[in-house]
């Protein structure tokens, strides 16, 4: 990319930024109380909605009086049972088992706060060391309850890239995370990160986006049919 393109991509990122505030506001960053839950959360959210993964949560924690050690030793059946409103049980019950094997190997207990004191990338290589924890999940520990510059990116947010023009038509959630993370700074990470999951569910879907509602429309390549978009360019 030229520098030319270079910043006309910023200017883009920064109006999509812009235009989703004033529709959806600014929301601020509150952390989180406890960095565990919301990873044990985050793994079991994968290819459910929020409804679903909640139950299953709440379902575990209290099955198990919200003693996490008990979890850990307790029989893979029994924590199945307890989540099996989040779906993919088989797999996700191993993966929460060995996310907290590993914690309490390395840790000695099973508090997270320390990750707020390590550099970014040190964290990050932490978490995705831990059974069952992709960059994803641990990405979403490090942005909603530390406020760390991690940017991580699901379908709403690959779609919506895709469409406006940031990314390419294919890019990958990895290609995109670095693409925002380049295009604006970690403050706006947050915010950008909800408003975007917002506007994919309210405005831009997968199926029958309302385009005539957006208010991305005028840096929106879908919608004006226009660089990978265009009738005449390939899907790259």
């Amino acid at each position: 990319m030229n520098e030319h393109d270079e910043n006309e991509h910023k200017e883009k990122a920064w109006a999509i930024f812009t235009h989703l505030c004033e529709r959806y506001g600014t929301p601020l960053f509150t952390g989180c109380d406890e960095p565990l839950e919301t990873l044990l959360g985050t793994i079991l959210s994968a290819n459910t909605n929020d409804s679903n993964s909640g139950r299953a949560f709440d379902q575990l924690k209290a099955a198990f009086d919200g003693d996490w050690d008990a979890v850990r030793t307790a029989p893979l059946d029994t924590i199945k049972q307890a989540i099996w409103p989040a779906g993919m049980y088989n797999q996700k019950a191993p993966a929460i088992v060995g996310a907290l094997e590993g914690i309490l190997r390395t840790r000695g207990d099973y508090d997270l706060h320390f990750l707020a004191d390590l550099p970014m990338d040190e964290a990050l290589v932490y978490l995705t060391a831990l059974r069952g924890v992709g960059f994803k999940t641990a990405s979403i520990v490090l942005l909603f309850c530390f406020g760390g510059a991690a940017f991580p990116v699901d379908t709403h947010i690959q779609r919506i890239s895709q469409r406006t023009g940031i990314s390419g038509r294919k890019a990958t959630p990895d290609k995109i995370r670095l693409l925002w993370q380049a295009l604006l700074p970690p403050e706006h990470y947050y915010p950008l990160h909800i408003n975007l999951i917002s506007h994919g569910r309210r405005v831009c879907r997968a199926q029958q986006p309302r385009c005539e509602v957006c208010p991305l429309q005028t840096v929106c390549d879908y919608y004006q049919d226009a660089g990978a978009w265009a009738a005449d360019a390939g899907a790259t």
